[in-house]
């Protein structure tokens, strides 16, 4: 069966017209939200919330081939309301608990480099203008084609190729540099 045609049964109430959507589009929506959430929002949960949301609102998708671009725009709105929710609660835990230590359980030596590898990685990544960092985690961590890239983000290919070979070479640099140098200086898109 044809995504136009999983589209309409979704938007007439098919579950698993639903859930087939959901399972063929789940990986590459983890990119864009990877791409634009907070780093201490959890993944599974906003893909929860995006499910959720793409299940009570697809019969609001008037165009089946507009899936993707709509898919997208949910994904990256979901993650910045979740930037705002998150900005919220932090200055309401500082007037409840003034500080927070670290995690007592994560305290064996290869969990810690493991993790602060990861830190590193997700900071270096983290300094990448928006635009950038959304293709480039496409290409990179989901592996998408540039023509997939453009169909979820609206891009032509050739903006695409050059924000990803952009991105790139501000990682290479960033990387080599070291990502506290460029704290407070920004890059420019």
């Amino acid at each position: 069966m044809d995504e136009a045609e999983l589209v309409r049964r979704a938007s007439r109430g098919d579950p698993e017209a639903a859930g087939a959507i959901w399972q063929s589009h789940r990986r590459w929506i983890a990119a864009i939200v990877l791409a634009h959430k907070p780093k201490q929002a959890d993944l599974e949960d906003l893909l929860q919330e995006i499910a959720l949301t793409v299940v009570q609102k697809i019969n609001q998708l008037d165009d089946p081939a507009a899936l993707k671009p709509w898919l997208r725009m949910i994904a990256v709105n979901t993650a910045r309301a979740a930037g705002r929710k998150q900005t919220r609660r932090k200055g309401l835990l500082r007037l409840i608990r003034p500080s927070l230590g670290p995690d007592e359980n994560q305290t064996r030596p290869e969990t810690l480099a493991r993790q602060e590898r990861a830190r590193e990685l997700a900071s270096l990544i983290d300094h990448l203008p928006e635009n950038y960092r959304e293709c480039v985690l496409l290409r990179c961590v989901r592996g998408m084609s540039h023509r997939q890239i453009g169909d979820i983000t609206g891009l032509p290919e050739t903006t695409v190729e050059t924000r990803i070979a952009r991105g790139r070479r501000m990682l290479r640099e960033l990387a080599a540099t070291g990502a506290s140098a460029v704290e407070g200086v920004g890059i420019e898109s």
